[in-house]
């Protein structure tokens, strides 16, 4: 199977999905001449011309307020943001606008919309370029919220979203748009509410998304080799939460870790656990544990970043306090 980087893969599954249907288009902050500002629209306005990917102003209360109501009247856009510290300008459009848009109408409209463009840390951004509003889309009936960890998945869950008649919020990350990995030459779709057992275990389940996959993923096979069997779940979407697959790996582990990277109050890893003692308190050995942001602005020093953000020590202190070999 051929290999190709995490921005190819979000390229195809735009590019398919825009010969397939003439309805879907592109619009953004430099998704055109420039070619994306991470290079992932590369090569789209010289195959798709100008009417189909679109450079906008940067407005982004505005361009997003544009792709609610073209999505409203028929067209498909994939609005991207050149991060999601900037759709704070554009939050009043997608709250309370296309996530309420089939409730409010009866039905009569629907927001066939994606939302897409990197979240989270990527190095020294500092407070203001540093943040992670998965949990707070999340908080939004009438919202879906994607957050792929690798190529194969992004390509598979962002055609899904294009064609998905629901207003779907997919988020990247900056430091993973050149990771590689196996992406299949056919065509493929991911469902959206699904997550995925990564690995299998015995002792702990491990559970995060996104480019925090890569610090679990470390973490599990660095702590194999002590003889701890940690099983991971991806959970691909973190709304709809496939709950079922976290609870069907707790009943086996009877321990739980979360891993996130935001900070701890009101957080996905909040509602899991939340979720899990109400659901599966009986199957619990230990208290769940979870690791967060410190809860305090991201800041701009990069020993002080180590201290802020979710890494692999501390989820491993986690995993061994739950299995009480700290």
């Amino acid at each position: 199977m051929r290999v190709i980087q995490f921005r190819e893969a979000l390229r195809e599954a735009m590019s398919e999905e825009m010969r397939r249907d003439k309805n879907v288009f592109l619009m953004g902050e430099e998704v055109a001449e420039y070619n994306g500002a991470y290079k992932v629209s590369q090569g789209m306005l010289d195959e798709f011309g100008a009417e189909r990917v679109i450079d906008t102003p940067i407005a982004e209360l505005g361009f997003t307020g544009l792709g609610v109501g073209a999505a409203m009247n028929g067209l498909r856009p994939v609005v991207e943001f050149m991060t999601f510290n900037f759709s704070l300008v554009a939050i009043d459009q997608i709250i309370n606008g296309a996530a309420k848009m089939m409730s409010m109408s009866g039905g009569q409209f629907n927001v066939p919309a994606v939302f897409r463009g990197p979240t989270g840390n990527a190095g020294q951004l500092s407070s203001q370029h540093s943040q992670n509003f998965e949990n707070w889309y999340a908080n939004t009936p009438g919202l879906k919220v994607v957050v792929p960890s690798n190529p194969y998945d992004a390509k598979g869950l962002l055609k899904s979203a294009i064609r998905d008649n629901d207003p779907v919020i997919f988020m990247e990350s900056e430091l993973m748009y050149g990771d590689k990995g196996e992406v299949p030459e056919g065509e493929y779709l991911i469902p959206l509410d699904k997550a995925k057992v990564v690995k299998e275990g015995t002792d702990v389940t491990l559970v995060s998304f996104g480019k925090m996959m890569k610090v679990v993923d470390q973490v599990a096979t660095d702590l194999a080799k002590e003889n701890i069997s940690v099983e991971l779940i991806d959970l691909i979407s973190v709304r709809p939460i496939d709950y079922k697959t976290i609870i069907e790996s707790v009943k086996k582990t009877n321990r739980l870790v979360i891993l996130e990277e935001t900070w701890p109050l009101a957080s996905i890893s909040t509602e899991i656990s939340h979720y899990v003692q109400r659901h599966a308190f009986d199957y619990l050995d230990a208290p769940i544990h979870r690791i967060n942001n410190k809860d305090v602005p991201v800041p701009y020093a990069p020993t002080l970043l180590q201290e802020v953000l979710p890494n692999a020590e501390r989820a491993k202190e986690a995993v061994k306090a739950v299995l009480y070999r700290k």
